[in-house]
C-alpha cells in the first residue's frame, strides 16, 4: 500500500510518499503526477521518499526518470540514500 499526499506551494509541488512504492501503486503514482502536469508547467517538483520502506524495480524506473526530467529525490535512512545515489550515479554516465 502507498499513501500519496501531494503538497502544493508557490515555488514546489512535493509528492509526500509513505509505504510501499511497488506494484499498482507506482502506476497509481504515476496518474497522480501525470494529473498534476496537467494542472500546470510552474513549480519544481520533488519526491518526499522519507516514509517510502520499499520500492521495486518499476518505482525506482518511475524516480529515475523524473529525477532525470529534474526532480528532487528528498530521503532518510540508508536505504533511501543508497537507492539516491544510485540513480544520479546512472544518470551521470549517460
Amino acid at each position: 500500500m502507498l499513501r500519496i499526499t501531494i503538497h502544493n506551494e508557490p515555488t514546489t509541488r512535493t509528492f509526500q510518499l509513505e509505504g510501499k512504492l511497488a506494484g499498482p501503486w507506482v502506476d497509481e503514482l504515476e496518474r497522480c503526477w501525470q494529473c498534476c502536469l496537467a494542472d500546470s508547467g510552474g513549480p519544481a517538483v520533488r519526491f518526499d521518499l522519507t516514509a517510502v520502506s520499499f520500492i521495486d524495480a518499476a518505482g525506482k524506473e518511475f524516480l529515475a526518470a523524473r529525477y532525470g526530467e529534474g526532480a528532487e529525490l528528498i530521503v532518510a535512512g540508508c536505504q533511501m540514500r543508497a537507492l539516491a545515489a544510485e540513480i544520479a550515479n546512472s544518470l551521470e554516465g549517460k
